[in-house]
């Protein structure tokens, strides 16, 4: 009996533990989720504008013979993987890896650091246990961090090492609601035979594109990273008040198995001494 109150003790203990816990990166969760919102909805204005500008610029007929345009010999998928610096978000991390998984053979440029521990491998961490990687923030990404890496990306596009550019991320359909995309980067998309280019360019188009696409890459990658991040916090939000939902209900059950339990240790004793005293 006095083994089961210990281990009963033991467990409210515990639950009490994570309970403050999980309520804490709740709050923290809370205090990103506006910021993190306002400017994933800045990126999203940035991605409808130059989306608009470099779909104009498709439409004529100089951009037609840009190298951008062309789908490389090139097996070479490259995939731009955005996902979480930490766990505990629900199924954030793990839904955007299952697309990659089911995307089959590709080429990985991680964002995130569970992203790096999944697709990066450094022998440092064999011999120092305490070594710890450089990766990219997903929470404190860069647009400088954007404009570099598709420099890397468009170099490598043109080079022919590279047959198409992609970004899977998390799109924020709402706070209950993230869903796993892809976005390809590269080759732009050719317009059909219908469309006609709409108004005059200066410079020529041809010169203004290849301007143009390093800092629509760049501004699509930093806008998605920043949609992602919404949707980490969110979705962490929501698991962190799943949980205390859960440690607070185990915490009652297990209190009221505490009570009965003890209320029977004080019943059996009470017992044993009106026995002993008639005896």
């Amino acid at each position: 009996m006095a083994k089961d109150i210990r281990a009963l003790r033991k467990r409210i203990k515990s639950f009490d533990s994570t309970l403050h816990l999980t309520g804490a990166m709740g709050l923290v969760a809370s205090s990103k989720m506006r910021k993190a919102t306002d400017a994933m909805l800045e990126g999203r204005k940035y991605m409808k504008v130059i989306d608009g500008i470099v779909d104009d610029l498709s439409k004529c007929a100089e951009c037609k013979r840009s190298s951008y345009f062309n789908e490389n010999e090139s097996s070479i998928t490259k995939l731009i993987v955005i996902a979480g610096d930490r766990g505990l978000c629900g199924g954030y991390n793990a839904n955007v890896f299952r697309m990659v998984r089911d995307m089959g053979e590709v080429s990985v440029v991680p964002i995130g650091k569970r992203a790096f521990d999944r697709y990066t491998v450094d022998e440092l961490d064999d011999f120092d246990p305490d070594y710890e990687r450089d990766y990219d923030s997903s929470e404190h990404y860069s647009y400088a961090q954007a404009m570099e890496l598709a420099n890397t990306l468009i170099e490598e596009f043109k080079e022919g090492k590279t047959g198409r550019v992609g970004i899977v991320y998390n799109k924020y359909v709402s706070i209950l609601t993230q869903e796993p995309q892809v976005k390809w980067l590269l080759p732009l998309t050719k317009p059909s035979e219908q469309e006609r280019e709409k108004g005059i360019f200066e410079p020529d188009p041809y010169s203004l594109l290849d301007d143009i696409v390093p800092q629509y890459l760049a501004g699509t990658i930093y806008s998605l990273v920043k949609e992602s991040f919404a949707c980490e916090v969110a979705a962490r939000r929501m698991a962190m008040d799943s949980a205390t939902k859960n440690a607070t209900e185990m915490i009652d059950d297990l209190t009221l198995e505490y009570n009965r339990v003890r209320q029977g240790k004080i019943t059996q004793e009470i017992t044993e001494i009106v026995a002993g005293a008639g005896s």
